[in-house]
């Protein structure tokens, strides 16, 4: 089975709007104020795709929360930097480990 990006572009904004249980204004409200760019079809169409969708699934819950959309992008990008840097921090646990695996003495 091929594995699918999850960045690819594939839901138009109404099925993007259905995946998440919100308002179609409500997406474009979100675009508008930042919290997320979905790709467009040649014609302008909003092309939205899985990362777009768990962002808005995560915005929509913090919005639930009572967190104002300022608030809302400010915690998104922490969140993203977050999930960047834990990666990063296992891909370089994993080379350590590799380091040492082969027998050279790496400094803790």
């Amino acid at each position: 089975m091929v594995h699918r990006d999850s960045r690819t572009p594939l839901y138009g904004i109404a099925v993007a709007a259905q995946l998440v249980d919100l308002p179609e204004a409500t997406l474009r409200l979100f675009e508008s104020k930042g919290l997320l760019t979905p790709a467009r079809s040649e014609g302008g169409t909003r092309r939205y795709s899985d990362d777009d969708i768990e962002r808005l699934r995560r915005a929509a819950s913090l919005r639930e929360d009572g967190v104002n959309i300022a608030g809302i992008a400010r915690m998104l990008d922490l969140q993203d930097a977050n999930d960047h840097l834990q990666v990063r921090n296992e891909q370089l646990r994993a080379a350590l480990d590799a380091q040492r695996g082969k027998g050279l003495h790496v400094a803790d």
